[in-house]
């Protein structure tokens, strides 16, 4: 193996990347029947590593799924993965599958759960997007209602993110944003959304179909912590239209600046002061070791 392939570890295993194989019965592969966690790491800490940990687990017992290692095993098995690739500065995907079945659905077939962690880089944007802003569209897939295959559970099963992202990408829009059953905002296909209207964050609450972001969570105390009210509630099409500004938030996009929106060009069309404030705010959190786990 190449001295630079980073390791995947796999059941307490751990492979090069060339080799980092799961079975094809996998009920993860078959039917999308598993949970995942995206997680970065900022100079050596793991950012909100116990909270990843814990939603993690949430969305296993909202799926009946038996994670085979306590929190503390897998908050160290996290750890030992970034070491032994030698990293500080990591996008982190950490998959638990019901494990290998037959050709049924039946998850009572799959007796051992496949642990998967994998420690890499990601780029969902250009480098110029959090300094210009990118355009985004409201798309015709609705998000699945809460009653359905609800996103507040962090599955495998991602087709509607997918779809979602492919009707942006057809029309050549940088993101999707998806609009709930009722017709309300609900969230990007990864990310959720903030707008700012007169000084004041608004955000679509849970039952928009979201799924309840850690890093959104972060914003809005940010947000509350620099004075600014944050409000949750149903938003239309409209409101996002009309806002003074926008933007995405989420593991992978961090603070992203929203510009246009289906051709209405947000505010002055790049990032607005609070937007800009709340990113600044929030870089000095990356890094710092009491917002995570230090990874030595």
């Amino acid at each position: 193996m190449d001295e630079r392939e980073l390791l995947v570890y796999i059941n307490g295993e751990y492979y090069p990347k060339s080799e980092a194989k799961i079975s094809v019965f996998d009920h993860g592969l078959l039917y999308g029947d598993g949970v995942f966690e995206g997680i970065r790491a900022y100079n050596g800490v793991v950012f909100k590593l116990k909270e990843h940990i814990d939603r993690l687990y949430d969305s296993a017992k909202s799926i009946m799924l038996k994670i085979p290692l306590t929190k503390e095993q897998m908050i160290s098995a996290v750890l030992e993965t970034l070491r032994r690739n030698n990293l500080r500065d990591a996008y982190i995907r950490l998959i638990v599958t019901r494990g290998v079945g037959d050709l049924g659905l039946d998850p009572r077939k799959c007796f051992n759960p496949t642990v998967i962690i994998i420690t890499d880089t990601i780029k969902l944007y250009s480098k110029e997007a959090k300094e210009k802003g990118i355009r985004v569209m409201l798309v015709w897939v609705r998000r699945n209602p809460v009653d359905t295959t609800p996103h507040g559970i962090k599955s495998l099963n991602y087709l509607n993110s997918i779809l979602g992202k492919i009707e942006a990408n057809m029309a050549g829009f940088d993101e999707a944003i998806c609009l709930d059953k009722n017709g309300y905002i609900s969230e990007g296909v990864g990310e959720n959304i903030f707008i700012v209207k007169c000084g004041k964050l608004f955000t679509p609450p849970p039952e928009a179909g979201i799924l309840v972001g850690i890093t959104r969570s972060v914003v809005m105390h940010l947000a509350e912590k620099l004075g600014y009210q944050v409000i949750e509630r149903n938003l239309t099409p409209v409101d996002l239209f009309t806002a003074d500004e926008a933007f995405l938030t989420g593991t992978a996009a961090e603070i992203t600046p929203i510009a246009e929106v289906n051709g209405r060009v947000i505010g002055e069309g790049k990032p607005g002061p609070v937007t800009q404030c709340l990113m600044k705010e929030f870089e000095k959190l990356l890094g710092d070791p009491n917002e995570g786990i230090p990874i030595y």
